[in-house]
């Protein structure tokens, strides 16, 4: 792909979207890299809105960055997608090849697996995760690379559960349910991976063990955690939502570009100073 002053578009789509950080990782890699034609936006699309808005797409749009309720929604939309994007059946990464084609690709997992690395963690015995929604089953996938043992998850309902134990199935992964009124059970093990809403874990913050393992809570906003906080004090690495979001836009930009290693750095920065600012 050529340089600037090339004019090429991408953006992130969702409902709600406004908060998106997305625009600010991929603008800042924009100007590291010198892609001074390039422009990303932000773009309230639901289910219903999607066939539309990928139909009227030009030939300048190079890629999407897709978050909830897209991430199924999209995938009978596309031409092609990733084994990656296939295994969770969830999509947040659309291309557009020069050929006009769409392929679809799953960068919250490699950037889970990454954001891990970072923080020194290669590989663990066992793992619990917290929650059982899109993200824990990209977790659970994750974890299928990484995790040697079983994985325990703690979930609030006999459906959720059923759910989590068929995601193991599919990725390779034993998992055992637990419910969620035994989470502070979970903190026993080397990972936890915290992947409920805001809020959810805080009740839980005053069962962290001296001297825990390593904590990724998925969240960013807001930041840190009351668990997140207490996990630090305690002496435990904690991995936040924003390495997430960094490492995964990390991926999409060289993707989307053609540019590679895309300014993991500088994308960082931009999203501290973004949130500082909120």
């Amino acid at each position: 792909m050529s340089h600037s002053p090339e004019h090429k578009k991408a953006a992130v789509l969702g409902s709600p979207i406004a908060h998106s950080l997305s625009p600010v990782l991929h603008r800042a890699a924009y100007d590291e890299l010198g892609l001074s034609g390039w422009e990303y936006g932000r773009h309230e699309v639901d289910e219903s809105g999607l066939p539309g808005f990928l139909e009227g797409l030009g030939p300048e749009w190079a890629g999407l960055s897709l978050t909830m309720p897209l991430k199924r929604t999209v995938i009978p939309l596309l031409d092609e997608i990733t084994p990656t994007a296939a295994s969770v059946e969830a999509v947040n990464t659309v291309v557009f090849t020069p050929d006009g084609r769409r392929r679809g690709d799953n960068t919250d997992i490699p950037g889970m697996l990454a954001a891990l690395r970072e923080r020194g963690v290669q590989q663990v015995e066992r793992a619990a995760v917290l929650g059982a929604g899109a993200t824990a089953s990209s977790a659970l996938a994750a974890l299928a690379r990484i995790c040697t043992g079983e994985v325990t998850a703690y979930v609030r309902s006999a459906a959720r559960a059923d759910e989590m134990r068929g995601w193991g199935e599919r990725l390779g992964v034993p998992v055992r349910t637990a419910p969620w009124d035994e989470a502070a059970a979970a903190f026993t093990a080397p990972l936890v991976i915290a992947t409920t809403p805001a809020g959810s874990t805080d009740p839980l913050a005053a069962a962290v063990p001296d001297r825990p393992g390593t904590l990724f809570d998925v969240l960013y906003e807001p930041w840190p955690t009351a668990l997140a906080t207490a996990w630090a004090d305690r002496g435990g690495a904690v991995v936040g939502g924003l390495d997430l979001l960094v490492h995964q836009a990390v991926l999409q930009v060289e993707q989307m570009t053609g540019r590679a290693p895309a300014p993991l750095a500088a994308m960082r920065r931009a999203g501290e100073a973004a949130l500082a600012a909120r």
